[in-house]
């Protein structure tokens, strides 16, 4: 079991708590919640929290439930503040789980929820970048001359802006300390890989060009594994606001600027 925060504004952030049959999993989950203090613990989470994740991934949907065509379900009861996994042990579900409650709450309180990374400059500017998976959130927030707020969820009040997570989930793909180096060094004790080959097994040396297993090959670590990262991890208003894309079709141009209209 894991207890932590969804949220790094103290007004609006939601208790959660993972059960989880697989270790890695919650240790997972321990890298993207924020982790409570001990008197947190004591204070917040004795009792009922906002919201339980129960992940029997390693476990397969039996057939019969209504609804369900497949070994694999993932269901969601907002009535109840459950979720609950079955069939797959793929660390993202309960992390986008999180990710998809927090859509939901945030807009009934007033507070837009952002699929978006968060920095914030020298002189206190902040910027968002907002972009489908794979358009280079994680890589852009990375910023050795930024400080990192956080590379995927964040919300949006009348105050400014605040991270969802209490850390980073990176794709690997062609990783190397040449090119995102904060990311690079990020992977140490702690931090997961998944779905990555080992170069030999002997020395335990990650091959990041090897995608046998699946292109999306993800590291999860603490937001503590990049120097720069701000704490608490919340901003101001933002003055630029990035849409990244992946445009294949060439409708539109590498580089736009938008008018406000």
């Amino acid at each position: 079991m894991v207890d932590g925060y969804a949220g790094w504004d103290l007004a609006n952030r939601l208790k959660v708590r993972i059960y989880c049959s697989r270790v890695y999993h919650a240790l997972f989950m321990r890298n993207m919640l924020i982790v409570p203090t001990e008197e947190q613990l004591a204070k917040d989470f004795s009792g009922p929290v906002d919201f339980t994740v129960i992940n029997g991934g390693e476990m397969h949907a039996p057939k019969g439930i209504p609804g369900v065509n497949s070994e694999t379900c993932v269901s969601v009861n907002l009535s109840a503040n459950k979720m609950a996994i079955l069939g797959s042990q793929y660390a993202g579900e309960m992390k986008k789980g999180v990710f998809g409650v927090m859509n939901y709450f945030m807009p009934k309180r007033g507070i837009v929820s952002l699929h978006a990374s968060a920095t914030e400059g020298p002189k206190g500017d902040t910027s968002l970048y907002f972009g489908l998976s794979g358009t280079g959130k994680t890589t852009l927030s990375a910023d050795p001359k930024r400080k990192l707020i956080g590379d995927d969820e964040h919300c949006w009040d009348n105050n400014g802006i605040w991270n969802i997570e209490g850390g980073c989930y990176a794709k690997c793909i062609d990783l190397t300390p040449e090119t995102e180096p904060d990311i690079f060094y990020s992977i140490k004790y702690g931090a997961i890989l998944e779905n990555i080959k080992f170069t030999n097994d002997k020395d335990r040396i990650v091959n990041y060009k090897d995608t046998s297993i699946t292109e999306n090959t993800r590291c999860s670590y603490p937001l503590e594994h990049i120097a720069n990262t701000k704490f608490p991890a919340v901003g101001g208003h933002p003055k630029n606001i990035f849409f990244l894309t992946c445009d294949a079709y060439g409708v539109l141009p590498p580089i736009s600027r938008l008018t406000p209209e």
